[in-house]
């Protein structure tokens, strides 16, 4: 029943493999969306600045656009919020690293500024959970803006470059709303029917079961939390309620995967990818339940910020030290931009240490590939200031186009573009920045790597006795109402879901707690047994809805339209 295996312990040091860290995956489903964005968002002020002859003020300009790239996968609502706070916390670390650059040009100390910065913005990223790109790119932009010579006076007004490409940003990011304005909870509802159809295309015993389960409640849950994130009154609050139906046939699927028909899930996740009906499951009398369950969790109000903060305390700290370790080594090698180790080693934090130590590997294959394609665009780049922007659009666009494959893919056309980007302000020899690049990647990301060795997490395996013990509460709660004859409207549907959130953060924490070093031996059998009886609760809630004599098996067209 659990994808873990259950053992006694776990060793305190694990095997650092290289197999498949360079593998490519299937594309993103929406791989154009922040490919086209962000060309869409970076060309008119790029292009406005080269017409007025000002094309060195770029990277302030940049600042604000390149927060295009966030927030692709959520609903317009919750992404026009997203979108500001990402413009708000961009400005806030550019505004603190051009004020440091106008006080300072001790190179020490704004490498201690920068590790400063980096931590900052990967615990915010985090625990926002903002989503790719998180928070490399107001890493790169407030490091590199600390190197960059600066005066008091000159601040506001680059800080209303990037406010108003911010602004420029939030526009694009927002205009696909006026094409198919619910096309993210759409797609997110038919990712997780897909997932559900994979898993119980597997009958529950097949060859990848725990991995298709696996995936198919991270699906589900993220289904939901793209729906909860959704308004609760007007057209958009009518959609909801319609996937809402959709989402609970998927866990339906995962509870029961022998009794489902996969291709009826996959049928239902087709009709949403266009801008047709939603499909009806023919149950809406008996969904009155669930939508109400959907209404409590909209009620609930999430941890307090400092609670959900704390967990991630050693990974600041590891980003903090290892930022600022790859920028001192980085000075000490007499290296003239020290923020591209910095950035590099700000790049690298993952869950764990295997996981970082992965992101270790492609970050130096792909920098290292993308300086040889340097060397084969700067002639081109070189010949007209015109020609330097184009490729750099270019390569954002293939950037974003091919990082879903793998991240060091994306790294290869990052690491030119970024070279570009340092002369749109003057051309330099290209021999150099390459040498300084690559001496910069392989240092940031060795000084990088040894913080997360040298900063343990040993607090990984009190979280996963945590999440354990959250999960056994909810599997109980939804045992007891599962007990009472006539549970009260929803109750049951929300403490269902409340399950699966559970296990799915349970299933999540171990597996991260299991790719840290130096930890004390994690609760195997625990956790094995917690999704044993979880997931069976849950099985047993999916039978009790389906026995429901309002319930019919027909299949109709919900009359709602994107």
């Amino acid at each position: 029943m659990s994808s873990a295996t259950p053992t006694p312990g776990t060793s305190p040091v694990r095997r650092l493999s290289l197999a498949g860290v360079l593998r490519l995956r299937r594309p993103s489903e929406i791989w154009f969306k922040p490919a086209l964005s962000s060309v869409a968002a970076v060309a008119p002020p790029n292009l406005l600045l080269l017409a007025f002859g000002r094309l060195d003020l770029a990277m302030y300009t940049m600042a604000g656009s390149l927060c295009a790239l966030y927030a692709h996968n959520r609903p317009y609502a919750a992404r026009a919020r997203t979108l500001a706070w990402v413009v708000l916390g961009m400005l806030g670390g550019v505004a603190v690293a051009l004020v440091t650059a106008s006080l300072t040009r001790d190179a020490v100390v704004l490498v201690t500024v920068g590790a400063l910065l980096a931590a900052v913005q990967k615990a915010l990223c985090d625990v926002t959970r903002v989503g790719p790109p998180g928070n490399v790119i107001p890493t790169f932009i407030s490091s590199a803006a600390l190197f960059v010579p600066q005066t008091l006076a000159q601040v506001p007004g680059h800080l209303a470059l990037a406010a108003a490409a911010g602004v420029w940003a939030w526009l694009v990011g927002m205009a696909p709303a006026l094409v198919r304005p619910h096309g993210p909870e759409r797609r997110a509802t038919a990712q997780a029917l897909n997932a559900a159809a994979a898993y119980a295309a597997t009958r529950g015993t097949g060859d990848g079961h725990a991995s298709a389960r696996a995936a198919g409640y991270a699906a589900v849950q993220a289904a939901w939390q793209t729906l909860l994130s959704l308004p609760t009154t007007g057209a958009r609050a009518t959609t909801r309620h319609a996937l809402t139906r959709l989402v609970v046939r998927a866990e339906v699927a995962l509870a029961a995967p022998a009794d489902t028909d996969p291709e009826r899930l996959l049928a239902w996740a087709r009709a949403l990818r266009g801008g047709g009906r939603i499909p009806r499951t023919g149950d809406a009398p008996a969904d009155t339940d669930e939508l109400l369950g959907v209404d409590a969790e909209l009620a609930a109000r999430p941890a307090p910020l400092w609670r959900r903060l704390g967990p991630l305390t050693p990974i600041a700290v590891r980003t903090a030290l290892g930022c600022a370790l790859a920028g001192y080594a980085s000075l000490a090698l007499g290296i003239g931009r020290p923020y591209w180790a910095l950035v590099t080693a700000a790049a690298l934090y993952q869950a764990n240490i295997t996981l970082t130590w992965s992101r270790a590997v492609q970050r130096v294959v792909g920098n290292l590939a993308g300086v040889l394609l340097f060397a084969a665009i700067a002639p081109l780049a070189h010949l007209a200031q015109v020609l330097l922007v184009l490729c750099c659009l270019a390569l954002n666009f293939g950037a974003e186009a091919l990082i879903t494959r793998n991240y060091w893919l994306g790294s290869v056309c990052v690491t030119p573009m970024a070279l570009l980007v340092t002369e749109f302000a003057g051309y330099q020899a290209p021999g150099d920045l390459m040498t300084e690049r690559a001496v910069d990647t392989v240092v940031g990301a060795l000084a990088g790597f040894l913080a997360a060795v040298v900063v343990t997490n040993r607090r990984a395996g009190s979280r996963v006795e945590q999440a354990v013990t959250a999960a056994d509460r909810a599997r109980e709660r939804a045992a007891r109402l599962l007990a009472e004859p006539a549970p009260a409207p929803g109750a049951l549907e929300a403490a269902r879901r409340s399950l699966t959130a559970a296990l799915t953060d349970l299933r999540a924490t171990a597996d991260g707690a299991a790719g840290e070093w130096w930890g004390r031996a994690l609760p195997q059998e625990r956790v094995v047994l917690a999704e044993q009886s979880g997931h069976r609760t849950l099985a047993e809630a999916m039978r009790r809805q389906a026995a429901r004599p309002d319930r019919d098996t027909g299949t109709r067209t919900e009359d709602v339209r994107p």
